[in-house]
């Protein structure tokens, strides 16, 4: 188990520097000048270069590379006076003359239009994406589950075909075209109905009661942002209900005398859902990563809706901390995951 970590650590290290190049050099030539857009339009010369100087955008490519990857790496290399201090907030192990080695948080920097530290802004917005993926996700189980058994008890039924052309659908339909469609008819047109609002956050302040939890806001992006994995999981229950239902031991369970609750939920569904948990772990991850575009569409404060923004504003420390930020969770969660395999299930060997 510990070689296997060891492995796994080191492959998604590798993986993560490959997503900093990646950023590192695709926002180094897209258009735009940061220097122009936080000294302003009237600046001079001398105010441009002073802040292009402090940024390190004076220096040539390659220094500006080691630099960067230098600042988000957990160990980095710094003056020693520098060492422990808040703007690493980490603890020199080695002294290296005047530079020492320091284990650190991941420096990226900061924001060109708040000034803030982007670990900050992210760990500020992370909290409603992670909110906004774990309901998708658990409507998704809950709900595809439930109707997956319907139709695999039902099969070529003509709810059991129902169930099959809309799941085909939902899989189908981009995530932002069901995001809209979803907005418009439950946000909008019938809101008088449904007493759901088009944009809203999971988090909401009265004036005379105080910050108060308001859940309904969570239910459309939840919803829109679920469907997918919910159409699949659907699908996954329908077809491994199938192959467990004309196994022996259900024949088995049958003749002892159960009834078909007992004979389904206790015998058939325990094992069919194997291949279902297998699919929902590893999904948390994506549904975070995919969540941008439906958080901006409702406007719910999140990763997406901060990273997109800072798209718009140029605002490039931002989007490469996000982009990092979401290749880093998911290294961690395939690892969780991958775990998870050996744990719950004997037969599978790590390696």
């Amino acid at each position: 188990m510990l070689g296997f970590l060891f492995r796994r650590v080191w492959q998604g290290a590798l993986v993560l520097v490959g997503v900093a190049l990646t950023v590192f050099f695709l926002f180094n030539v897209l258009p735009g000048d940061p220097v122009a857009l936080l000294a302003g339009q009237r600046s001079d010369a001398a105010t441009r270069a002073a802040i292009a100087a402090d940024l390190g955008l004076d220096q040539p490519l390659p220094l500006q590379l080691a630099g960067y990857l230098n600042d988000v790496s957990p160990i980095g290399l710094h003056p020693r006076d520098s060492a422990g201090v808040a703007k690493y907030g980490g603890v020199a192990l080695l002294p290296l003359g005047k530079q020492a080695v320091v284990l650190k948080k991941p420096y990226l920097r900061r924001s060109f239009q708040s000034n803030k530290e982007v670990l900050s802004i992210l760990a500020d917005h992370f909290t409603g994406t992670l909110w906004l993926a774990l309901a998708a996700m658990a409507l998704a189980a809950s709900v595809g589950i439930a109707l997956g058994v319907v139709a695999a008890l039902r099969p070529h039924s003509w709810l059991d075909r129902a169930l099959i052309s809309v799941s085909v659908l939902g899989i189908s339909v981009p995530s932002f075209v069901a995001a809209i469609l979803i907005a418009m008819t439950f946000g909008f047109y019938w809101s008088h109905w449904t007493g759901l609002n088009l944009t809203g956050q999971l988090y909401e302040t009265d004036p005379f009661t105080g910050r108060h939890l308001v859940l309904r806001n969570l239910l459309l992006p939840a919803f829109a942002l679920g469907i997918r994995p919910l159409a699949v999981i659907v699908q996954l229950t329908r077809s491994s209900m199938l192959e467990v239902m004309s196994q022996d031991y259900i024949r088995t369970a049958r003749a002892k005398g159960l009834s078909g609750y007992g004979v389904v939920v206790g015998h058939a569904l325990r094992n069919a859902l194997n291949p279902v948990v297998t699919a929902v772990s590893g999904w948390l991850a994506s549904l975070m990563a995919g969540a941008f575009f439906i958080e901006y569409i409702f406007n719910w404060k999140g990763l997406g809706t901060v990273t997109l923004r800072a798209v718009e504003n140029l605002d490039f420390p931002v989007v490469m901390g996000a982009t990092i930020f979401i290749a880093a969770l998911f290294v961690l969660v395939n690892i969780v995951v991958d775990v998870l395999y050996a744990v719950l299930d004997p037969r599978v060997k790590l390696s």
